[in-house]
């Protein structure tokens, strides 16, 4: 598999082009291979991730170069998948952390008999946040990376925890 390869140079100076570069990067899942050096799989899926990185760039004042690259031995190129793996395996670890911290807010909510449509309405809010940030691991995660099928079914657990919270809410709530 070849890679995408950006280099950048941002301005010196103030740190929010820099922090707001670096969010850019952890956003679209890039892989920092050095200071100022990201990969990504040379895939279609990540083109517009490299397109925004570089407008960012550019609009602090810094400067991009962008090209493919394809590894000079198969160890390369084991590494970089390899590499690519463990981010994604951490992103799933997260997930799956999260997903736990969300089923011990639905268990805390009947354990005080909290039943409202507001508090249903911020619990929805918060699952439908987990299911975006598992899609976009999910469209990452191009070699099956560990961890994915831990983060789904606490993904599912979180799902059936709201849905018995739902049920409770409606039937405390319903006239």
């Amino acid at each position: 598999m070849g890679w995408l390869l950006v280099t950048y140079r941002l301005p010196s100076g103030g740190s929010s082009a820099r922090v707001a570069v670096w969010r850019e990067v952890r956003r679209s899942g890039a892989l920092q291979l050095q200071q100022s050096v990201v990969a990504y799989p040379d895939d279609p899926a990540f083109s517009r991730a490299v397109e925004r990185l570089r407008t960012l760039v550019s609009e602090v004042g810094g400067e991009t170069l962008a090209v493919r690259a394809e590894p000079l031995a198969a160890a390369d190129g084991t590494r970089l998948v390899h590499a690519w793996n463990e981010a994604r395996a951490a992103e799933y670890g997260e997930l799956s952390s999260e997903c736990g911290k969300f089923l011990e807010e639905i268990d805390h909510e009947f354990e005080i008999e909290k039943f409202t449509l507001a508090e249903l309405d911020e619990e929805e809010s918060a699952l439908d946040r987990l299911q975006r940030w598992h899609e976009r691991i999910a469209a990452r995660d191009l070699h099956a990376a560990s961890g994915s099928d831990e983060a789904r079914a606490a993904l599912e657990r979180s799902q059936d925890a709201l849905e018995r919270y739902s049920t409770a809410v409606f039937e405390r709530t319903a006239p």
